[in-house]
């Protein structure tokens, strides 16, 4: 084969890899455009390393809306169909790249003027929010002829945009062999892999495809969001999510009687500067612990749990987690956000200003950190942790570069660093911190595929085939009884209160688990080694959303912060409650019950003691109808907040 025909077989993709590489060029002037037409925005904050910084972020972002916005045309490129080799075909083509491309151009522009006003990229709540809008076309008028050097540009970079483009050069005498046909086949072959990583955010099974709440990884403020994504990407990550819509179930003035998530705290004493350890264990249900079965005489799977439940812990009867996924667990343990409709983690509204504890306590002078064994992109915890304002974060990478550890030795093969290692290594990292200071770990060995790490697989072998996760439960539980040992040997243990809790939960084996509201059962424990903090197990609801309260009100915290949750501290028991969101329907549990509700109408009402959930009791109880009240005006809150940014006082 000659050298002409070779170049022949490969133009084709050349053409597509160069026009992508024009299209790049297209999204940075877009992003300088946002940039200057917003600076008075960014100016006070902004030096070069951090600009370069959201610069690189911005990449991977325009990466996956270039992928996705010009997957058609390059379709039509690398089509192995020889036929389609046509001047005519071939100016189609180009005619669709240009329109294709000025038009994500023109979105990105738009976007720019709106953005002050919204204070963040587009998404497709737009066609929602201004669903009921009929005065669009002149405001649109108006800012069109404000802005009119952005017709300019467009017009420039689309003139650009068709002067530049390569077309392939086909040599007529090489297009009706079979070999020119298997060339745009393998080619075709070659580029969708790399389509669907850039598509995705990277390639490693652990991460999730990337979302605009991601781009908190780059950013010190909600705002700089805007600088990192484009918005062409905010539109096709949020197009088809269920949105959040507001029902105006009371007036405002009613709404803030029955429900204000805005807390006050009444300041009882000076602030105690204790430290703050947060364990969120995967998967860790309250069925795998003894403790919370004795009288059902389940088998515990949590030894050390146990021990520490029956000697100095406090905890809960009735406890919940406000989420099924792990994404929905951050959130409600540090930012008392519980989960209604979607993740907040993949909600249009994941680059709302959110606060949470570490923000809470870096007023008080805490150094706080986030540990998680994955790699720092697993699961976008470090986004959401940068978020909410943690100032270091730890993760497989940083485990790996400290001489101290055994690196990628202890590295499970599938999702990070195993738990035993990486929380002696927060332990080690916790002794080296200033204190006080917050820490919080999600931990990730109790996870799918449930492998026990090869060291440890003779102390935890399989028991049970129907339940693989109970082996790698009890080598979590004996991986935080081995940091307890190592942490009561540290200066900073009497003066700690530690929190642990699960995620969500997994596996049930007992039917009672397996309700509705079974389904939400995880433990909410407080250990303080000085005593401060009570022991044993109250006869009370507790929720996720309740720890952050619980800690910031315990230590004497006197500013005002959200939450949707309560000090369990000082709240009465009859009015502890917790809420959770199940395909559809909000759970609320109070006075011993717990109420479903479908937006509109209660569907179901049952006793706590009535644990398979056999009976219901809809109608029939007086307690039905202030529950719903209260629990409408949760929702209104949530709902209110959310899409309108007011996730801090």
């Amino acid at each position: 084969m000659n050298r002409k025909k070779a170049l022949t077989y490969l133009s084709p993709l050349f053409s597509v890899l160069l026009n992508l590489l024009w299209v790049y060029v297209v999204y940075f002037l877009a992003r300088m455009a946002f940039l200057a037409e917003n600076w008075n925005l960014y100016a006070d904050n902004l030096t070069w390393p951090h600009l370069l910084e959201m610069l690189r972020g911005g990449v991977m972002f325009d990466t996956s809306a270039i992928l996705y916005t010009n997957a058609i045309w390059v379709v039509m490129v690398l089509l192995p169909v020889p036929q389609k080799e046509t001047p005519r075909y071939h100016e189609v083509c180009r005619w669709t790249f240009v329109a294709i491309n000025t038009l994500t151009l023109i979105v990105n522009l738009a976007d720019t003027v709106y953005f002050r006003y919204a204070m963040r990229r587009t998404t497709t709540t737009i066609f929602q929010e201004f669903q009921n809008e009929h005065n669009l076309g002149g405001i649109f008028l108006t800012e069109l002829v404000s802005h009119w050097y952005f017709f300019l540009l467009t017009a420039a970079v689309s003139w650009a945009l068709w002067r530049l483009y390569l077309k392939p050069a086909v040599q007529p005498e090489v297009v009706g062999k079979g070999r020119y046909a298997v060339a745009l086949f393998l080619s075709l072959l070659a580029y969708a892999p790399f389509s669907v990583a850039g598509m995705r955010g990277g390639w490693t099974r652990d991460i999730r495809p990337i979302t605009v709440s991601n781009a908190n990884n780059y950013c010190d403020r909600p705002t700089e969001t805007g600088l990192v994504l484009n918005t062409p990407f905010a539109l096709i990550r949020t197009l088809g999510m269920n949105n959040f819509e507001v029902t105006p179930y009371y007036d405002a003035a009613e709404l803030e009687r029955i429900f204000n998530p805005i807390r006050q705290p009444q300041r009882r004493h000076p602030f105690r500067k204790k430290n703050v350890v947060v364990i969120i264990i995967e998967s860790f249900g309250r069925e795998y612990i003894g403790y919370y079965n004795r009288d059902a005489g389940y088998p515990s799977q949590t030894p050390f749990t146990d021990s520490l439940l029956a000697h100095g812990a406090l905890t809960y009867r009735y406890s919940y987690c406000n989420g099924r996924k792990s994404i929905d667990g951050m959130p409600s343990i540090l930012s008392s956000i519980p989960m209604f409709v979607e993740p907040f983690f993949l909600s249009p509204y994941s680059v709302n200003t959110v606060s949470g504890l570490a923000d809470c306590l870096n007023q008080k002078g805490y150094q706080t950190a986030f540990f998680h064994g994955a790699e720092r992109g697993s699961m976008g915890f470090m986004a959401f942790a940068r978020a909410t304002k943690f100032k270091a974060y730890y993760g497989r990478e940083d485990f790996c570069a400290d001489p101290r550890t055994r690196g990628d030795e202890e590295y499970d093969g599938w999702w990070g660093i195993s738990d035993e290692p990486f929380m002696q290594y927060m332990c080690q990292k916790m002794t080296d911190m200033q204190e006080p200071f917050l820490t919080a770990l999600f931990t990730l060995s109790s996870h799918h595929p449930f492998r026990v790490p090869t060291a440890w697989q003779h102390a935890f072998p399989e028991k049970d085939p129907d339940m693989p996760i109970y082996k790698v439960i009890r080598y979590t539980d004996m991986a935080l009884q081995h940091f307890f040992e190592s942490a009561r040997k540290q200066p900073w243990y009497q003066n700690t209160i530690f929190v642990i809790t699960s995620d969500h939960t997994n596996m049930p084996r007992y039917q009672h688990y397996r309700t509705d509201i079974g389904g939400f059962a995880s433990p909410v424990i407080f250990y303080d080694p000085s005593g401060e903090m009570g022991s044993g197990m109250v006869d009370a609801i507790a929720q996720q959303t309740d720890i952050m309260p619980t800690i910031l009100e315990h230590l004497g915290y006197d500013k005002p912060y959200l939450s949707f949750g309560l000090d369990l501290l000082t709240t009465p028991a009859d009015d502890t409650w917790a809420v959770n969101y199940l395909n559809g329907i909000y759970q609320y549990v109070k006075h011993g019950h717990v109420l479903q509700f479908d937006g509109q109408h209660a569907t179901g009402l049952y006793a706590l003691s009535d644990s398979l959930m056999r009976h219901n009791l809809v109608g029939r109880l007086p307690q039905q109808p202030q529950m719903e009240r209260e629990l409408k005006a949760i929702i209104q809150q949530y709902m209110e907040r959310m899409t309108q940014n007011r996730l801090v006082p």
